[in-house]
């Protein structure tokens, strides 16, 4: 009896689940080809049909644009558009980055490895973020600004308070290139469609402040590690201009590190919005922030973060009491200090240190950490990224909860308001010092010390030392004895 090896069942088995995976989409596809080249067939053999035909194939064209596009809901909005297990996210980054096209592009799902950063003109804005209160920047800071007005001829930015640093206005270098710079004020000035390229010098807080600056498409950003983890900051300083010259090349891979969409919807903004006769509604500000003209009334946020969101008991001396609802189903009430929603590129910042799994920013997916929960049962989750989280105050719950995006805006969650986290289409697109994998298990290393144990010694070590010591011990006893 013949037997099929193992490599022939798992081609079979993989070439099943291709079948099953293209049938649902390929099949009315390939159904209307096949009439189509039918009556092309019928069409030579018969010259007099040709408009017929003709008619005929253009009907089934749009009957196949039909079957495959997405139609409008009976409430008048177009269903939103998903990729296989997050939201399709936006591929251009600020006016003139995107994502290299290529032929390994599924349903807009590339392969991460084939990720890589291209430029469809060269870009000439770019907005140098420094690490605050640290003087062991400015040098580099100086150098780099010089470089890129001098050498490269580009447009520096930077952020105002940048420039009244002390220490900044000492440097008499600095002084000759202070008036090429244009300068900005965070929370005044919006930076959309302005930078083309961005150069964080710092720590990771520094990756985390662009991510804050861009609350829609951001520019592609390459960090510089001058900090003091630097798990999110690839680069080294050394030959700063060999590796931004590769960037500005298009040579470099990109993560695209998903963010997560945060929207607080206020009790009191839900009473204003179902009062027909008032006018007081929120109106969106330009820091994300929706305000109410009510002075009773506490404003709504927007915001996207990119480690994650954090849910507290804030100074309160009793446990939280959250409800946690997934796509509007209650999963949990979570009864403990509180609940960190994170990112996978949050995965290795406070939800490490709460117990959680570390996940590649590749991911698409969004992790789920109590807070010392009160429970022996309550491991930390992971949830599709595709999923729209609601968290509120439990009616019973003895107190309020505080909210944090990224460390900042920290407010009261109060009862009766709510949380609403999902994937956000705007990743933060980072440039890669090698590559995805590569960079990602090198900062583990180096950054987390992962795994680093003494290694064990092998048999051949153990029996020599385990023989020398056993025949030294049966020396001593037979002179021992014989005395």
């Amino acid at each position: 009896m013949a037997f099929r090896s193992d490599i022939d069942l798992s081609k079979l088995h993989k070439n099943k689940l291709d079948q099953e995976m293209s049938y649902g989409l390929s099949w009315h596809y390939n159904r209307m080809l096949l009439s189509q080249q039918n009556s092309l067939e019928r069409s030579q053999k018969n010259n007099d049909n040709n408009n017929n035909l003709y008619t005929k194939a253009t009907e089934l064209n749009d009957d196949l644009f039909n079957c495959l596009m997405p139609h409008r809901g009976k409430s008048g909005t177009w269903p939103r558009t998903r990729s296989l297990n997050a939201p399709s996210p936006v591929q251009q980054f600020g006016p003139c980055g995107r994502i290299m096209k290529n032929s390994a592009m599924v349903m807009q799902i590339q392969d991460p490895a084939s990720q890589r950063l291209t430029w469809y003109k060269p870009p000439l804005a770019v907005l140098v973020i420094k690490k605050v209160r640290d003087s062991t920047v400015l040098s580099p800071f100086v150098q780099l600004v010089e470089w890129l007005i001098q050498e490269k001829h580009m447009v520096v930015w930077v952020e105002s308070a940048v420039l009244d640093d002390p220490l900044l206005i000492q440097d008499k270098k600095f002084q000759n290139i202070k008036d090429k710079c244009v300068t900005f004020k965070d929370g005044r000035d919006d930076l959309t469609d302005r930078i083309d390229f961005i150069i964080c010098l710092g720590g990771d807080g520094t990756l985390l402040y662009a991510s804050l600056l861009f609350q829609q498409s951001v520019p592609p950003v390459m960090a510089f590690h001058l900090g003091s983890l630097g798990f999110l900051t690839p680069f080294q300083f050394q030959n700063f201009q060999d590796q931004v010259t590769n960037v500005l090349e298009g040579h470099a891979a990109l993560t695209l590190r998903s963010r997560l969409r945060c929207i607080i919807v206020r009790k009191n903004y839900k009473d204003h919005k179902n009062d027909s006769d008032r006018n007081d509604l929120a109106e969106c500000d330009s820091s994300g922030v929706n305000s109410i003209n009510n002075s009773n009334a506490l404003p709504s946020t927007n915001i996207l973060v990119l480690n994650e969101v954090v849910i507290d008991r804030g100074p309160s001396p009793y446990l939280s009491n959250i409800d946690l609802f997934l796509d509007g189903r209650h999963i949990t009430s979570v009864q403990g200090d509180g609940l960190i929603v994170s990112s996978p590129s949050g995965s290795t910042a406070y939800a490490l240190a709460a117990g959680a799994s570390m996940v590649h920013p590749s991911v698409p997916a969004i992790m789920i950490t109590p807070i010392c929960p009160h429970s022996l049962s309550f491991r930390p989750i992971v949830v599709p990224a595709g999923v729209e989280l609601k968290i509120s105050i439990s009616p019973d719950s003895r107190n309020t909860s505080w909210v944090s995006f990224d460390g900042r805006n920290r407010q009261e969650l109060l009862h009766g308001d709510s949380l609403r986290v999902t994937t956000s289409i705007y990743p933060v697109p980072s440039i890669c010092s090698q590559d995805q994998i590569s960079d990602w298990f090198d900062s583990l290393a180096e950054c987390l010390h992962w795994n680093v144990r003494k290694r064990q010694k092998c048999l051949d070590e153990l029996s020599d030392l385990t023989g020398s010591g056993s025949e030294d011990t049966l020396d001593e006893l037979d002179s021992v004895n014989q005395i």
